[in-house]
């Protein structure tokens, strides 16, 4: 499976891009602290399931695609305090969170029944 055609990773790119403009008007007192942590979790979500999808066969694939889950909700964590601090309006963030959470549960499901 070529990673460029799954819709998980294709909105997982969509969300980097949003959480860099978003983390863009972050504090400059946060650059080194939640700017750079949301930036490298949402960062792994889209590389874990590249590097899951050239792995050699659906086990390996299904273990990177629960460290991409494990990275999106720390994004989402992360955009949830930048919110609370006020440093944010995520509201429009977390709807594609879900998406992207949906979608990767959808294929580990899927890879689940195949090496069964």
């Amino acid at each position: 499976m070529n990673h460029k055609d799954m819709k998980a990773w294709n909105l997982s790119m969509q969300l980097v891009e949003e959480v860099y403009r978003v983390s863009s008007d972050f504090p400059k007192q946060e650059t080194y602290g939640l700017t750079s942590q949301v930036r490298r979790a949402v960062v792994s979500v889209p590389s874990n399931l590249s590097e899951g999808a050239a792995r050699n066969g659906n086990k390996e694939f299904i273990n990177f695609l629960g460290v991409s889950l494990g990275s999106l909700a720390e994004v989402e964590t992360q955009l949830i305090i930048a919110s609370r601090l006020g440093y944010a309006d995520v509201s429009a963030l977390l709807p594609l969170v879900n998406r992207v959470r949906a979608l990767i549960i959808a294929l580990k499901r899927y890879l689940n029944r195949s090496i069964k």
